[in-house]
């Protein structure tokens, strides 16, 4: 795409940073489709990227790039750029697909609608993934509908073509990819959008996980039937479909398809649902470790009720703090317990090690060190150690015998003295 992109960046500098109202073209790939029999007689789809413009405007204006293939959205009830309101035009991956509505021919109810359209698909995605906007493009055709699916031979596509075009539905999710935490509710986004009123609209929502499907929701505007819960109809009658879980668990994780269908039109858009719960960090002393010489100790770190299953323990320890105090140094001797799996599917872990006291370690710091992926920063623990002399006890056992000999010999002579003063008082 070197030249869309020379001449969309031309357009960038010349016309300062773009808002949404001034966005009057996008470069995008044109994902384009050659089906084909092989050898075995079986269809084949070959993909073919190519090159294309998404230009807004009105019927008849000329192609900013009069040699790629462009896509002249021209106006309608729809308005495309509404929803990427707030966002430079840099900011936003375009991509477009043919739209086979698998040999189902249906006129669509707007003014001026001929019996038959070819359909394309529009796809804008945030570039930091703040959203997903899928939309319908309808190109008016005067030809009557073939008698076989379109997929089976597509109308060619010239490179310097220019296919005008209106946007007949519209479906966006804010919430492309969404990291829950545990027992919280979470609401995904899924909002829509059709060029006319009282469409016969079909919303459903479905998780994907593991390979099984399971339906969450559904609502048919025609009948009124509603099936399962999580989507508010207040909401949906001003396109909100969004869904609500009521309180995340892990087996909540997994894709969350959000479908709203307009016959002949089908149209989704997905969201990734990952749970991450932090662990929770503790030790099995005290701030202040008090130990005497020689003894030994066996010093744990608990990261408990953490999800997914991947964490880091690391101790380190660190010498007095003083000006010349290095930095502090990971222990080899740490020892990982196996992960625990606990009732509600979080894991839980330890690092422990044996500490031998000793006089010259008095002081140290020892520090825990939990990392995982639900944390911007490591959760760290600690404790200082101060070790104590061992007590002499045969020079306290000397001592007490001294004293209580010279206590004996005191109360000896005292006695002997008391005897001889009464003696002579007699």
């Amino acid at each position: 795409m070197s030249l869309i992109f020379t001449i969309f960046i031309y357009w960038s500098l010349s016309a300062g940073v773009w808002s949404v109202h001034q966005i009057l073209w996008l470069p995008c790939y044109f994902i384009d489709e050659r089906v084909f029999l092989n050898k075995d007689n079986h269809t084949e789809t070959q993909l073919i990227h190519r090159e294309a413009i998404l230009q807004f405007g009105q019927k008849g204006d000329a192609p900013v790039n009069p040699n790629a293939i462009t896509f002249l959205i021209t106006r309608s009830k729809l308005d495309l750029l509404q929803y990427v309101e707030g966002v430079e035009a840099e900011q936003l991956k375009c991509e477009l697909h043919r739209y086979s509505t698998e040999g189902g021919y249906v006129r669509w109810p707007v003014l001026g609608a001929h019996e038959y359209n070819h359909w394309f698909t529009c796809i804008l995605r945030h570039s930091r993934g703040l959203f997903t906007i899928t939309s319908f493009l309808r190109r008016p055709f005067d030809q009557p509908p073939p008698g076989w699916p379109d997929y089976h031979k597509w109308p060619p596509i010239p490179n310097r073509e220019v296919l005008t075009t209106t946007v007949a539905m519209v479906i966006k999710t804010q919430t492309p990819s969404v990291k829950a935490r545990l027992k919280f509710q979470q609401k995904l986004h899924c909002q829509f959008d059709v060029d006319h009123k009282g469409a016969k609209v079909t919303v459903e929502w479905h998780k994907q996980h593991h390979g099984e499907r399971t339906k969450l929701f559904s609502y048919n505007r025609r009948t009124g039937q509603t099936q399962g819960s999580g989507v508010g109809l207040r909401a949906f009658a001003a396109g909100d479909a969004s869904y609500t879980l009521a309180s995340t668990m892990i087996s909540s994780e997994g894709t969350y398809i959000c479908s709203v269908s307009v016959n002949p039109l089908f149209g989704r858009v997905d969201i990734n649902l990952q749970i991450e719960e932090p662990p929770h960090v503790s030790l099995n002393v005290g701030p202040s470790l008090s130990l005497v010489e020689g003894n030994k100790r066996k010093i744990v770190c608990g990261a408990n009720s953490y999800y997914p299953r991947d964490v880091e323990i690391i101790w380190y320890e660190q010498d007095p703090v003083m000006l010349d105090a290095p930095h502090p140094r990971s222990l080899e001797n740490v020892f990982l317990s196996y992960h625990k799996e606990n009732r509600d599917m979080t894991f839980s872990l330890s690092g422990f090690f044996y500490l031998q006291a000793s006089l010259r370690d008095s002081g140290k710091r020892f520090t825990c060190s939990v990392s995982h992926q639900s944390l911007k920063v490591p959760i760290t623990k600690s404790f200082t150690l101060i070790v104590e002399e061992p007590t002499n006890w045969m020079l306290y056992f000397a001592v007490g015998s001294v004293m209580i000999l010279l206590l004996y010999v005191k109360r000896r002579y005292l006695h002997s003295a008391w005897r001889t003063l009464a003696g002579k008082a007699i």
